[in-house]
């Protein structure tokens, strides 16, 4: 930690109660990936801290977010930086240590008591995904709170009307793709409410389907020209660049979801067979080969430019905290930019457009909706089955004539 921290600066900040445990925040936020030069401003920010807590006699078990607030609000409208995120950071810790006490859990209502068993039961028995869970669990709080508002809820008292009319008003305020993402909530909900037994009528088949016609439109996706112009114009040059050229060669060489690539972990990567583990849609497993070009420069990211950091992740944050990334949000974020930087015009942006790039690319080599699904993870051959449509000259072999000849 010498080069982490002065010596002399750190046993001169080291006082009041804290000071038994600066040693541990400095080596957590060294390993998080802080770099040095900001230290002495955290160091300072904690050593007023803890001055402030000897002046309120306050121990560092005792510590809360409220007595965190109050020292942070002790000048009114003032915000000497970098305390917040300091001090956040400090509780956590000590929390962690086992120093200072867990966070009080806030009294949950009637309805959110529901919807946290609902959400227990999604994770543990349907194996919902984290990302996913939010578009279950929001329209679920907010069926019950249009029902029942602040009351005790009386599931029995459901009937087919309550839920045709909350489908019905709601769906007309959202997009066709909110309005479907609506209607699963609403279906899954009320099974799960007929699973536990609190409703006796299957309330989920007086839930109609939004016409939104797995046919009627084209899959959006780049041609493998313009994917390959993606891939030339992504600047390598930085240890970020050689990060995002990583994610954006896996996405479209593997046709990975933005989540399967959040998830992968160093062990995933079997070097010595050329494999790479994928965990897919709830919890699943598929193993697929790893291609050279991909593992050449996965490789060359991790031993030249990721960050050294504890986090098992392959692709990290390059700020500190150094971690794997929060949300999948950041890898769409990538191939946005990427687009804009290789100035592509694109009807969609995320990184689901390269997954279907490379389906339609396999498709049109000779591929096999079956092997493309593999390849993709798809459960449901007729998840596949959207990638026939592009496939024009199959098509036409089975078109059938028009009747009276082409006008």
């Amino acid at each position: 930690m010498k080069h982490f921290i002065d010596p002399k600066l750190l046993e001169r900040l080291s006082v009041g109660p804290l000071a038994p445990y600066m040693r541990a925040y400095l080596a957590r936020i060294e390993s998080d990936g802080f770099a040095p030069s900001s230290v002495p401003c955290q160091a300072y920010a904690i050593a007023r801290f803890s001055r402030w807590l000897n002046q309120q006699t306050i121990q560092p078990k005792d510590l809360d977010e409220a007595i965190v607030r109050r020292f942070l609000q002790r000048d009114h409208g003032v915000i000497h930086r970098p305390e917040p995120e300091t001090i956040r950071r400090l509780l956590l810790i000590l929390r962690d240590n086992g120093i200072a006490a867990a966070k009080r859990p806030v009294p949950l209502n009637a309805i959110q008591r529901c919807v946290e068993e609902y959400k227990n039961y999604l994770v543990k028995q349907r194996g919902i995904s984290d990302s996913s869970l939010p578009n279950y669990l929001v329209y679920a709080e907010l069926f019950l709170g249009d029902r029942f508002g602040d009351r005790q809820p009386t599931f029995e008292k459901l009937r087919p009307q309550d839920a045709t009319e909350f489908v019905r008003v709601h769906t007309a305020m959202l997009s066709r793709s909110r309005a479907k993402l609506l209607i699963t909530a609403m279906r899954s909900f009320f099974r799960y409410l007929l699973n536990q037994g609190r409703i006796s009528i299957d309330l989920s088949r007086c839930v109609l389907p939004v016409a939104v016609w797995s046919i009627s439109t084209v899959p959006k996706f780049l041609p493998r020209e313009t994917v390959e112009r993606l891939l030339t114009h992504q600047d390598q040059k930085t240890a970020l660049g050689r990060r995002n050229y990583a994610i954006l060669l896996l996405l479209a060489r593997l046709g990975l979801r933005a989540g399967e690539v959040v998830k992968l972990n160093l062990e995933d990567i079997d070097w010595e067979q050329g494999v790479i583990r994928i965990c897919r849609k709830a919890g699943r497993w598929t193993m697929l080969p790893l291609p050279v070009d991909v593992g050449t420069v996965i490789a060359d990211y991790l031993r030249s430019s990721r960050p050294q950091c504890s986090s098992r992740r392959v692709f990290v944050r390059h700020n500190a905290p150094v971690r794997g990334f929060a949300h999948t949000i950041t890898v769409s974020s990538i191939v946005r930019r990427a687009l804009l930087r290789a100035g592509i015009d694109s009807p969609r942006t995320g990184a689901h457009l390269l997954r279907h790039a490379l389906a339609v690319d396999l498709l049109r080599t000779g591929a096999s909706l079956a092997e493309i699904g593999d390849v993709l993870g798809h459960r449901s051959p007729n998840t596949t089955a959207i990638y026939a449509k592009v496939d024009l000259g199959a098509l036409r072999t089975i078109a059938i004539p028009w009747p009276g000849g082409v006008q």
